[in-house]
């Protein structure tokens, strides 16, 4: 069994104080007395069992009341941090528990600033998002107040602008909503099982005149002669399909395409796949494109319209269907989002 740590500077000290009290003891008997040699050994014993007590009470009581006091300090910063102190001299084990704390406090506080930044920029997203559509509205507003009411053409105009501010309005607000409700798991998700073929199909459909302005192909990797049926709530998973292939054609080039491919990874997993031949997205970008009102080109962006929530939507409805997402980019090429989901009985 080890000797406790906490005694090695009490014991090495005293070991030392019994030894060459001892061999000063020696040198005088022997000069004076000619004592034997078991004098010798119990003067050596007793010389050291009471430096031994002497200085571990001195220890304790003036050295390490004073690093005790810096231990208890510096857990007032978190009780959780360090273990409940003991008695000890240890200096290096004290050491490398402050030495880890301070590590521990350095990456919380790193994960803070991180998040601090994040909710500064996600604020100013926001308030730069909701202010466009508000001023728009009331700039109508006002100038049929100011007289443009009389006109009966103007006023239908300029009303019909300020009710699409309006509704872009609604629609950040309602994107917003269902985030949080994600989020918190307030969005109770009603599965059944259901083509995916069909569904992807109807999103064509839906966004073909959108798709038709840069003139881009929405197609099929292959041509699928059997039903695919997966498990999943029908109106969330065409969401993420919509918003997907809709990110695709706003970030899409003049005459090109976006492919749906969907292949089986297991007995009971799917992977759709979402590819554009595009702009492609940056490898700086990648890891932030989830993020809500992130936004890869802000100005280009912004023209396309979109409440910036498209992806953040995608990523929760996947998340809260317990399914990964994924995405691959390379700048000037093209993306490819793809996302699993369970197969169907």
């Amino acid at each position: 069994m080890k000797f406790s740590k906490k005694y090695n500077f009490a014991a090495s000290t005293s070991l030392l104080i019994a030894l060459f009290s001892t061999l000063a003891m020696a040198i005088f008997l022997y000069a004076v007395l000619e004592i034997v040699f078991l004098w010798l050994l119990f003067f050596f014993l007793f010389s050291f069992i009471l430096s031994f007590f002497i200085l571990q009470y001195r220890v304790e009581k003036f050295i390490y009341s004073r690093i005790k006091k810096i231990y208890e300090d510096v857990r007032l910063l978190d009780e959780e941090s360090l273990p409940k102190p003991s008695i000890t001299t240890d200096m290096e084990l004290l050491t490398r528990e402050v030495e880890r704390f301070a590590q521990d406090k350095k990456l919380e506080i790193e994960t803070l600033n991180i998040r601090e930044n994040y909710r500064k920029e996600f604020m100013g997203n926001i308030s730069h998002e909701l202010k466009t559509p508000l001023f728009t509205v009331q700039g109508y507003i006002l100038t049929l107040l100011d007289g443009a009411m009389k006109d009966k053409k103007v006023r239908k105009k300029y009303l019909q602008r300020a009710n699409k501010g309006v509704e872009r309005l609604i629609y950040i607000i309602k994107d917003l909503d269902m985030i949080t409700k994600l989020e918190v798991g307030g969005l109770i998700l009603n599965k059944e099982n259901f083509n995916i073929l069909t569904m992807v199909q109807n999103v064509f459909d839906l966004l073909e005149m959108k798709a038709a302005k840069k003139n881009i192909s929405l197609v099929f990797d292959k041509e699928y002669f059997d039903e695919i049926i997966v498990n999943a709530d029908k109106e969330r998973i065409e969401q993420v399909l919509t918003n997907l292939i809709v990110n695709s054609l706003k970030y899409g080039k003049q005459d090109g395409t976006t492919e749906v491919s969907i292949e089986s990874l297991s007995k009971n997993k799917l992977l759709i796949r979402v590819t554009d031949n595009g702009e492609g997205i940056s490898k700086d970008n990648l890891p932030r494109i989830f993020e809500r009102f992130y936004r890869v080109d802000k100005s280009g962006s912004r023209k396309e319209g979109g409440s910036g929530l498209g992806l953040s939507i995608v990523k929760h409805i996947v998340e809260a269907h317990t399914e990964k997402i994924y995405v691959e980019s390379q700048l000037g090429i093209g993306s490819e989002f793809s996302f699993t989901l369970e197969k169907g009985k």
